[in-house]
C-alpha cells in the first residue's frame, strides 16, 4: 500500500474568499432584514427615587439571600477599576456587580462609582452608579437606571435589615453606628422596618457629617441619638454595631463591645480595607454574605491572612439562616456579619426595579 501524501495546495486567493466571506454590504442587507430589538428604557433618579421603596428591597434582598444560598443564583466574583488621580483623571474606583437569579425574568448588571472625592470641590456627589437591567429570555437590555448609587444603598441597607432580623437579639435596644455617611443611613433606616431601637450613638470622623446624621435619624425615625467623640464612648453596651467606613484599619477593638452585641460591617469590599480587628472576627460566630467573596475583599480575608481563621470557621452565610438551614442568633454570643455587597442583591433589586418602573 502506497503511503498516503498531503498533496500542496494553491496558495489562497482573493477569489477564493470572496466566495465563503460575506461583505460588509451583504452583512449590512442581513441585518436590516433581521428583527431588531427594541432600545432600553432609560429611568433618571428622581423616577427611581420616588417609587421605589425599602420594604420591597428588604423582601426582594432576603429572598436572594436564601437562593444563593442554594446555589440557585449566578453570580460572579466583582471587578473593580481603580481610576488612579492624574491631571486628566481621578482619583476614583469602579465597582462592577451583577447576578442572575434562578426563575426570574431579568439579569443585572451594575457600574457603582466611588470615592471620586475632587467632585466635591465642584459640588458635585463623590459616586454615582447605573443599573443596566436585561430580559433573561432574549438578553436585549431592557432598563438602564441612572440611580445615581440609591438602588445600590437601597440593596446594602435591606441586607442589614436581613442581618438585623436574623441575627440580632429580639431585646436589643442600643445601636451604634460607626460612619456617619450614606451607607449606615441607609442601614438604620432599613433596619427600622424589622427592629425597634430606643436609642443610638454614632461616631464619625467628621463631626459635622455625624451631626447631621443623628438629626436626620432622630428626625425620621423617632429615637434619641448622641454624637460621641470616642469610638470607645459610641460602643458602649450597643447591642448593634454598623460599621460602615473605608479605613484600611481597624476601627474598633474587642475590648469595646458588650459580650452579646452583633456587628454588621458593610466597609470593607476591597482588599485594602479593615474594619475589624482579626481577635474580633476569631472571637465571634462569623456570618458572611459569600464567604468565597468575603475571604477575597471582606473582613474575613484579613483573618485568613493573619492565620488565625479559614473559610471553614465561618459559621454560616447569610442565606443559610434565612433558609433555617443553620441557625442564627441561638444565645447571647457575640456575632460578626461580613457584608461585601453581593451580585445576588443586584440582581434582585433590579428585577424590582424593572417591575415597578418598566409597565409604565
Amino acid at each position: 500500500m502506497r503511503p498516503l501524501v498531503r498533496q500542496p495546495q494553491p496558495p489562497p486567493t482573493s477569489d477564493m474568499f470572496s466566495r465563503v466571506l460575506p461583505t460588509a454590504r451583504s452583512l449590512g442587507h442581513a441585518r436590516r432584514a433581521m428583527a431588531t430589538l427594541p432600545p432600553p428604557q432609560l429611568f433618571d433618579y428622581a423616577t427611581i427615587t420616588s417609587n421605589l421603596k425599602v420594604s420591597q428591597a428588604i423582601e426582594a434582598v432576603e429572598a436572594a439571600f436564601g437562593a444563593l444560598a442554594k446555589g440557585e443564583v449566578d453570580v460572579p466574583i466583582p471587578m473593580h477599576i481603580g481610576i488612579d488621580e492624574s491631571a486628566a483623571a481621578g482619583p476614583g474606583d469602579c465597582h462592577i456587580k451583577g447576578g442572575y437569579i434562578f426563575g426570574t425574568t431579568t439579569w443585572t448588571v451594575k457600574l457603582a462609582n466611588v470615592s471620586f472625592y475632587k467632585n466635591v470641590d465642584k459640588g458635585l456627589p463623590p459616586g454615582s452608579g447605573v443599573f443596566i437591567v436585561c430580559d433573561a429570555t432574549n438578553g436585549a437590555p431592557l432598563g438602564i437606571f441612572q440611580e445615581n448609587r440609591y438602588m445600590t444603598d437601597l440593596r446594602t441597607g435591606a441586607a442589614g435589615a436581613v442581618a438585623v432580623k436574623h441575627c440580632v437579639n429580639r431585646d436589643a435596644d442600643k445601636v451604634c453606628f460607626v460612619g456617619g455617611g450614606v451607607i449606615n443611613l441607609a442601614m438604620a433606616t432599613a433596619c427600622a422596618s424589622v427592629h425597634d431601637f430606643r436609642s443610638g450613638t454614632v461616631f464619625g470622623l467628621d463631626m459635622a457629617q455625624s451631626e447631621a446624621f443623628a438629626k436626620q435619624i432622630t428626625d425620621e425615625l423617632g429615637y434619641p441619638m448622641t454624637v460621641c467623640d470616642t469610638v470607645e464612648d459610641a460602643l458602649a453596651d450597643a447591642d448593634v454595631v454598623f460599621t460602615a467606613t473605608p479605613a484600611a484599619a481597624p476601627v474598633l477593638e474587642l475590648g469595646m463591645l458588650k459580650p452579646s452585641a452583633t456587628i454588621i460591617a458593610s466597609g470593607s469590599d476591597q482588599p485594602t480595607k479593615q474594619e475589624i480587628p482579626v481577635e474580633v472576627q476569631k472571637a465571634s460566630r462569623m456570618v458572611c454574605d459569600l464567604v468565597r467573596q468575603c475571604s477575597r475583599v471582606g473582613e474575613l480575608r484579613s483573618a485568613i491572612e493573619a492565620g488565625v481563621m479559614t473559610e471553614d470557621d465561618v459559621h454560616a452565610e447569610l442565606g443559610e439562616i434565612v433558609n433555617g438551614t443553620k441557625p442564627g442568633r441561638v444565645g447571647d454570643e457575640l456575632i460578626l456579619v461580613d457584608l461585601t455587597g453581593t451580585g445576588a442583591q443586584d440582581a434582585a433589586i433590579g428585577q424590582v426595579a424593572w417591575e415597578v418602573l418598566g409597565s409604565k
